[in-house]
């Protein structure tokens, strides 16, 4: 599979000390979708800014398309479809100076065709302008913006923030279409686990800089178990030694404990442990996980 984005051991921090990314390396490939996941101040929309060339890594490299993405900035973007929820568009513009404007950009890879096909499907009026907007149509203009060239890579940053379901929806809905029609590498990152599991192939979560978990999705729904074990002195740290363990932590008075493998399977590798009582093992659907491996020691 040819690599369209790569990062090698970006680090990049905003005050002395304090690393934002502390080493983040992972690649994605042609048509690959990744729903990149971590909590409020985890570094999901730094590492796109550098993905975009927006910022540079203090340490490591970034490439897109085989290409830093300050080398040549013009052409890298022009391979490119970005929608961020921060993104501000022009208030006194209408939406057809908008597209009139992408369309100068991007010729001769503007589609007509979707473009009329996706005003249509939002229910936007050409004619408006963009400050009449609701937050959600704003959004939907964006994503017009960022479909119509038909990207090869389309970078997605927290897009459906604020937005209702059927927006939501329909804006992931769109997504997904170009996708399927053109086999985009589709890069994602959300706070709703409904939206990541609706678009994401492959899961990267991110958690104190680091890369904390990077797995296809149907490996974490079908082989990802939580078992539950009653506190008991250094079982924390047994735990968290054993081979398959992903992440152990005090919650509720009890640990919950993360491991690669079925429930049943896990269950009864830490019956032992347990003084050969049963374990309380299930599988860990995707938010409960998230919540688990990121989430405070108590």
């Amino acid at each position: 599979m040819k690599t369209v984005l790569e990062f090698d051991n970006i680090h990049r921090s905003y005050k002395v000390g304090t690393e934002v990314l502390a080493g983040i390396t992972f690649r994605m490939g042609e048509g690959e979708v990744l729903g990149l996941l971590g909590r409020n101040g985890a570094g999901k929309s730094t590492l796109i800014r550098i993905a975009m060339g927006l910022l540079v890594p203090h340490q490591g490299s970034v490439r897109v398309f085989g290409t830093p993405p300050t080398v040549d900035p013009v052409a890298v973007r022009r391979r490119i479809g970005y929608v961020a929820e921060d993104q501000v568009l022009p208030p006194a513009a209408t939406i057809a100076e908008l597209i009139a404007f992408h369309k100068m950009l991007f010729a001769p890879k503007w589609d007509t065709t979707l473009e009329a096909d996706l005003l249509d499907r939002f229910s936007l009026q050409r004619g408006e302008k963009i400050k009449n907007l609701s937050k959600g149509q704003a959004r939907q203009v964006a994503l017009l913006c960022a479909l119509c060239h038909r990207p090869e890579l389309l970078i997605l940053d927290e897009p459906t923030g604020g937005l209702d379901p059927a927006t939501r929806r329909e804006f992931l809905e769109a997504s997904i279409q170009l996708l399927n029609r053109e086999g985009s590498a589709i890069l994602f990152s959300s706070h709703h686990m409904g939206d990541v599991e609706r678009l994401g192939g492959r899961i990267v979560l991110l958690d104190k800089g680091k890369v904390a978990l990077d797995d296809d999705l149907d490996n974490l729904r079908e082989g990802i178990s939580i078992a539950f074990l009653p506190l008991a002195a250094g079982r924390q740290q047994a735990l968290a030694a054993m081979s398959g363990c992903l992440r152990v932590r005090e919650a509720a008075g009890e640990l919950h404990a993360i491991f690669r493998g079925e429930p049943n399977a896990v269950a009864a590798r830490l019956s032992q442990m347990n003084g050969g009582l049963p374990v309380r093992c299930g599988q860990a659907p995707l938010e409960e996980l998230f919540v688990e491996m990121v989430g405070g020691r108590q």
